[in-house]
């Protein structure tokens, strides 16, 4: 992704990224979200692929609003810009935020997804980008979204990976303070479609 920054490095403003914690609260307006629905936290490489896929297959079906953005780092750092999470210094992921509506997709189908648009067997990478910001995870909001990530993935493994003898190694955590990306960075291969994308980021089965 370091061609990614060089190429955008020179032709784009830097905004400041809001921030949001685990509960879904924006530090900007301090307004919940709506409280029909869910947030899904994902990363899986490149939030750029992430988002897209998501956006191309759920628009309409679901997932009423997405972002791209950096969580999952060192508390210590607020507010990281894109250069600073590129480096791999901050612990952040780059990663996609959900809004979805519970009533037309379930989280279960959403994680499942998840799992089948990318490569969970990678440690700390997707493609040609490489880098703990890179890492396969699930960012969980509650009680019940960690136990329904945790038997997806086992069901995943078993049926998807067990045969093939590879082990996912996504990580399921609970949700932690959340940055929005610059804006740029949003919706960025609608805008941009000759754009980077990362090769895992495909239907897989």
């Amino acid at each position: 992704m370091l061609s990614r920054l060089s190429r955008l490095a020179f032709t784009l403003p830097f905004l400041r990224p809001a921030t949001t914690n685990a509960q879904g609260i924006s530090s900007a307006s301090q307004s919940p979200m709506s409280s029909t629905s869910e947030i899904a936290t994902f990363a899986s490489g490149c939030f750029w692929g992430t988002e897209h896929i998501f956006l191309k297959h759920y628009r309409g079906k679901g997932v009423l609003k997405t972002a791209v953005g950096y969580t999952g780092g060192r508390p210590d750092v607020k507010s990281p810009s894109y250069r600073q999470v590129c480096t791999g210094a901050t612990g952040h992921a780059e990663a996609v935020r959900l809004e979805f509506d519970p009533a037309q997709v379930s989280y279960a189908e959403l994680v499942d997804f998840f799992y089948r648009t990318h490569d969970p067997t990678t440690l700390n990478s997707q493609g040609p980008d490489t880098g703990t910001q890179y890492r396969s995870a699930i960012f969980t909001h509650s009680k019940e979204q960690e136990e329904t990530a945790q038997r997806v993935t086992t069901e995943v493994q078993q049926k998807h990976f067990d045969p093939k003898g590879k082990k996912i190694v996504t990580t399921i955590e609970p949700a932690t303070d959340w940055y929005d990306a610059e804006d740029y960075h949003q919706e960025y291969l609608f805008k941009n479609p000759t754009g980077y994308q990362c090769p895992t980021h495909r239907l897989h089965w």
